[in-house]
């Protein structure tokens, strides 16, 4: 199966990336027969969350592996590359809020490199917008001045493009792509992932465009809980103390997430790294070897907190995303527009709350979700903000 069935949805970026993949397999024994390479050495990959961003910028670099510059998916090139074990591509998912200067440097150093054993040095950075100014300092030298046979891949969501800076927006060739129909998502969990039929058409219409969520929604029945639990909020805030109880399941579901994806990996973590410094050990040296070890205990603790941070607020932004989706599918009811809900099976609901509210009211509430997401983003205590977005919710 090629690389490119992996990318759903995007008939229009694999021709842009098919065709510049196989101009790069065009050169002989990956020799540059100009002034400059006939791959544009840098791309910003756009596009709302779930679009597939950051597959399409693998199923690229996969594709510049390949030995048939085609992407076959079978070769050496393409399953390393697709798996995340290619000695040639190297991939940034930053774990924390942010992607350090200390790291960019790092990355830098080794994209100076020659290829090992391909034709091309690819860095994928998947989310572009968490560079830091020193770290994205850094980076726009090696984009300024890029080494023959290396390419840089970064992706950015659509909605927030600028946060990656205009100096290294300017340099990179920028390829939009665009949220995927629910019949491209279902297909793709039927065909790829062997989901039944009636699961992969829900999850593929409630996903709202999330390849991602659609998978986790039709495998994981926790998530559909944690889903039902955040849409069921906007008519169970009767009373002002729902909105107290409604904001501390809302948080302590998000720590659990977070609890959940680290709390296995962290403890696996910080043992290796005991006794890579030696803890445990009975020769010689290793009392002072334990003694040293204390700083770097320390900063792996720190980076798992930041880590478990950026999952919980992922988690809850998530919720968010739901919810404003119901305030706008309350909005279509009450305008009887045909337009496609964002949550089809909570229509019944939609129609309630059309009933019971103004369209002001419902904007208003549609406007606290959107602003809480904004207080989030500008670091205020999850509680605090999610707190002031329900009591609107609740008044209206």
């Amino acid at each position: 199966m090629s690389v490119w069935s992996q990318v759903v949805g995007q008939p229009d970026a694999v021709a842009v990336l098919t065709s510049s993949a196989a101009v790069a397999a065009s050169m002989v024994d990956g020799t540059f027969t100009g002034s400059a390479s006939p791959v544009p050495h840098a791309w910003l990959f756009t596009g709302p969350p779930g679009s597939g961003r950051s597959v399409a910028a693998r199923a690229f670099a996969a594709a510049l592996q390949c030995h048939t510059g085609e992407g076959c998916g079978d070769c050496p090139g393409c399953r390393t590359s697709m798996a995340g074990t290619h000695a040639d591509v190297h991939v940034v998912v930053p774990e924390g809020l942010s992607i350090s200067v200390a790291e960019m440097r790092s990355l830098v150093q080794i994209s100076a490199r020659r290829p090992t054993g391909a034709r091309w040095q690819v860095v994928i950075i998947t989310d572009a917008d968490r560079l830091t100014e020193g770290a994205a300092n850094a980076l726009l030298k090696a984009v300024e001045e890029p080494p023959e046979r290396t390419v840089f891949l970064l992706c950015a969501p659509s909605d927030h493009p600028e946060d990656v800076p205009v100096t290294i927006r300017s340099r990179c060739r920028h390829l939009g792509l665009r949220t995927p129909s629910p019949s491209a998502i279902a297909e793709v969990l039927r065909t790829r992932d062997g989901i039944p039929d009636e699961m992969a058409t829900w999850a593929a219409s409630v996903c709202g465009g999330h390849v991602g969520r659609a998978r986790r929604l039709a495998t994981d029945e926790s998530a559909r809980t944690r889903r039902e639990s955040v849409l069921r909020i906007p008519l169970s805030l009767r009373r002002l103390p729902d909105v107290f109880t409604c904001a501390d399941n809302l948080v302590k579901s998000a720590e659990s997430d977070a609890v959940e994806v680290s709390g296995t990996r962290d403890e696996a973590e910080k043992e290796a790294l005991k006794t890579a410094m030696g803890h445990g050990g009975t020769g010689k040296g290793t009392a002072s070897a334990t003694r040293g070890s204390a700083a770097a205990i320390k900063e792996l603790e720190r980076r798992q907190k930041s880590r478990a941070t950026r999952t919980q607020r992922d988690a809850i932004d998530l919720a968010l995303v739901d919810l404003a989706g119901f305030y706008r599918d309350v909005l279509v009811t009450a305008a009887a527009s045909p337009a496609t809900l964002n949550h089809p099976d909570r229509a019944a609901d939609a129609r309630t709350a059309a009933s019971a509210w103004t369209q002001e009211a419902t904007l208003r509430r549609l406007e606290a979700v959107l602003a809480c997401r904004e207080a989030l983003e500008q670091n205020v205590k999850p509680r605090i903000a999610i707190e002031a977005m329900l009591t609107t919710l609740h008044h209206g």
